[in-house]
Order: structure tokens, then C-alpha cells, then sequence
């Protein structure tokens, strides 16, 4: 990955102090960061092909998934909505999706047969979440549970993060409304993807983390549970890459979403209440997927965060005052289509 090595990244640094001090502070920083946004696109590849699909109902104790018909029973329905990464962009086949992940962990934890439906679209923002929404309506019933992952497009794109948060929590709103639980993977961290050149990524980290803020706010204030990812999976792609990213280093690979799959997890449990086993919530929190042969496992500690309560509102990591600007260059959008 050549743009982020470490001379590159300082010559972007130094370039963006030299233009600091001139009387064209503000031009030539969004020049700068316009030049690596074409970087960027260069080096992380659009999504062309389609992720695995996996849609059906999932039983208690494995096997393979079940093609759902009308007539077909199940006891409760997962409904998956977002963008590339609710879709498992990057994976190989349906079982490593998170999607799936999240339905054969609930058929353990509860004894049920889940039924699995993805609405998540590859490359959708905010505002395609009230579409996904409406298509879900037009379908069928609700649900009753839904997962959104959303976020890193309204950066790339870029939208304000205002609006962005707002339409998450309508979206949220309509969906509890209906009667789901809802449970927000909020945005990411993008100081972990070394394919974003500095200062750069230092912009779309800044920008990313204040979304994930304003996101857990208006997912809260809807009836929703926020995921914090930046918090919680951050430092494990930081620490190991080579297994948490899939090839085109934007995008989890399979333990990428298997880990996010089970930060979210615990958060459904605890939403569903009684509709897990009858357990109380404290038990509920508890995943009770195995770990033996996982992918996660083979990295050191994570066994805990398998265990963590995320189901409970959770602080989301930002910049300290000194890493804030005192003012931010306009976003400039660097990639597409993810």
C-alpha cells in the first residue's frame, strides 16, 4: 500500500503545513486533499461484484439454510438494512456475512428459527435508508428485529453529518414504530484504513467520528440501540489487518464482519428481551456462539469482547481537543460506489 507509507504520509503533512502558513490556507489544503481523494479511488477498487445472499430461515443448532417460501414456518424475522458492509461486501460465500452470522446467532441463543431478509444496498448513504424502508413495507410485514450498518458513505460521498443523522433516526423511528427492535452499527473508524493517504484520512477520520457521535444520539433518542464500531473494532483492525480487511483493504474480510457480527449480537439479545430463551437481558447480553475454530479467535483477548454488554449505550471514541482543528477544510469526496 504505497500511499501510506510513512514518507509519503509526512511529505502530505509537511505540504499541508507549507500551505497553512500562506495567504491561501483554505484552497490549497482542499487542493491537497482533492489530489489524494484521486489517490484514493485509485487504490480502493469500486464494488462491482454482488456480495453472497443467504436470505432464508436458520434453525437451532447449524445446517444449511432454509429457502423461505410462504407457509414456511419461522419464529422471528431479521431484517438487514444499509450499505456494502450490511451486505458483507467482501466475503465468499453466504455463511461469512454478517447477516448470517447475526440469524445463526440468534437461533442458538434463543432456540428459534430466525428468518433472514437483507434490504442493504452496496454503496447506499442515509439517504437511501427511507427506499430500503419502503421496500420492506411493500414486501411483507415487519420484522421483528433489524439491524442498520451505515455511515462510511455519507463521508466518501460527502453529506453533512447533521442530515445524515437525522435520516438514520427517522429511519430508526419508522422501524420501531412498526414494532422491530432496532440495533445501529454507527460509523466506522477511518483512521484505520492506511489506503486513505494522510492528511487525508486524518480529515475523513475527524469527520467519521463525529458522524458515529451524532448518530448514536439520534439513534437513542428514536428507541434504538447504537453499536459503536470506532470504539469497539477499531483497535483490532489497527492491530492486525492482514486479517480483520479483505484484499482491496477498505472493506472487512470475513473476521472483520464476524467480529462486528458479534458486537452487534449481544445488543439484539438484549432489545428482544424474553424473545431470547425467556433470558433476562444481563443473560441475554451473553453470546453464546462458540469460539472454538472461529476466525476471531485466533486473535489474542478478543474472547472478551464476545462477552461485552454492548447492548447498552456505549461512549464513542473521538478526537481530543488538541487533535481538533480550528478549522476544517471543506470534505471533499474520495471514493465511490463502496
Amino acid at each position: 500500500m504505497g500511499f501510506s507509507a510513512p514518507r509519503r504520509s509526512a511529505i502530505a503533512l509537511a505540504a499541508a503545513a507549507t500551505l497553512a502558513s500562506t495567504g491561501s490556507a483554505y484552497v490549497g489544503a482542499r487542493n491537497l486533499l482533492t489530489g489524494q481523494a484521486e489517490q484514493a479511488r485509485r487504490v480502493i477498487p469500486k464494488s462491482w461484484e454482488a456480495p453472497p445472499r443467504a436470505d432464508g430461515v436458520y434453525s437451532p443448532g447449524g445446517g444449511p439454510v432454509e429457502r423461505w417460501h410462504r407457509g414456511v414456518p419461522f419464529d422471528l424475522h431479521l431484517m438487514i438494512f444499509g450499505d456494502s458492509t450490511a451486505t458483507g461486501y467482501g466475503c465468499t460465500s453466504g455463511d461469512e456475512v454478517p447477516g448470517v452470522l447475526l440469524a445463526r446467532g440468534l437461533a442458538e441463543a434463543s432456540g428459534k428459527r430466525i428468518r433472514l431478509s437483507t434490504k442493504a444496498i452496496v454503496g447506499a448513504t442515509s439517504k437511501g435508508l427511507s427506499g430500503q424502508i419502503d421496500a420492506m413495507f411493500v414486501a411483507g410485514p415487519p420484522p421483528d428485529a433489524a439491524v442498520i450498518m451505515i455511515g462510511a458513505n455519507d463521508i466518501t460521498k460527502p453529506n453533512g453529518i447533521g442530515p445524515s443523522a437525522r435520516r438514520l433516526g427517522r429511519a430508526v423511528q419508522r422501524l420501531r414504530h412498526s414494532g422491530a427492535v432496532v440495533a445501529v452499527g454507527t460509523c466506522p473508524d477511518f483512521g484505520v484504513i492506511t489506503a486513505i493517504p494522510q492528511p487525508l484520512r486524518w480529515v475523513a477520520r475527524g469527520r467519521g467520528l463525529r458522524l458515529a457521535r451524532a448518530q448514536a444520539a439520534q439513534v437513542r433518542s428514536a428507541g434504538g440501540v447504537p453499536v459503536p464500531f470506532s470504539d469497539l473494532l477499531a483497535p483490532h483492525f489497527q492491530k492486525t489487518p492482514e486479517l480483520l480487511f479483505s484484499p482491496d483493504m477498505f472493506h472487512p474480510s470475513a473476521a472483520g464482519y464476524e467480529l462486528a457480527a458479534m458486537q452487534l449480537l449481544p445488543a439484539l439479545c438484549s432489545s428482544l428481551g424474553a424473545s431470547v430463551s425467556g433470558m433476562p437481558p444481563a443473560q441475554a447480553l451473553r453470546s453464546r456462539t462458540g469460539e472454538r475454530g472461529s476466525l476471531v479467535a485466533r486473535l489474542s483477548g478478543l474472547s472478551r469482547l464476545w462477552r461485552r454488554s454492548t447492548g447498552v449505550p456505549a461512549p464513542v471514541l473521538g478526537m481530543s481537543p488538541d487533535d481538533t482543528p480550528q478549522q476544517s477544510p471543506a470534505p471533499v469526496a474520495f471514493a465511490s460506489g463502496h
